[in-house]
């Protein structure tokens, strides 16, 4: 958790966003001889996996976008005008869209689906 919140690039973000998930199943399932948690911890990987789907794109967006993962670097060139859009059968700003991956991210950590 503490390299979640104190890191200052987005792949390192990505490593201890793993390490939660991975210590919520792992959190989850210490007692798996009990049937109950058992289930619980299979249910939460897919629900974790989801979370994952956001962030990763949503990285590799930034990425993309920026190039670079570093936090500074993305935030103050984000706050710079730019024309980047993504046409799949409507315009759509390409920040607007690394942000919908960001929210599906923590959405998806946070089992709120």
């Amino acid at each position: 958790m503490p390299m979640l919140v104190t890191v200052d690039n987005s792949l390192q973000l990505f490593m201890g966003w793993e390490g939660v998930g991975l210590a919520s199943f792992l959190l989850i399932h210490f007692w798996f001889t009990r049937l109950q948690a058992d289930k619980a911890a299979t249910k939460a990987m897919p629900v974790n996996q989801v979370g994952d789907f956001g962030l990763a794109p949503g990285i590799s967006g930034c990425f993309t976008l920026f190039q670079t993962v570093d936090f500074s670097t993305v935030f103050t060139r984000a706050s710079a005008p730019r024309n980047s859009w993504i046409s799949c059968n409507m315009r759509l700003n390409a920040i607007t869209l690394i942000c919908i991956l960001f929210l599906i991210g923590a959405v998806g950590k946070s089992a709120q689906i």
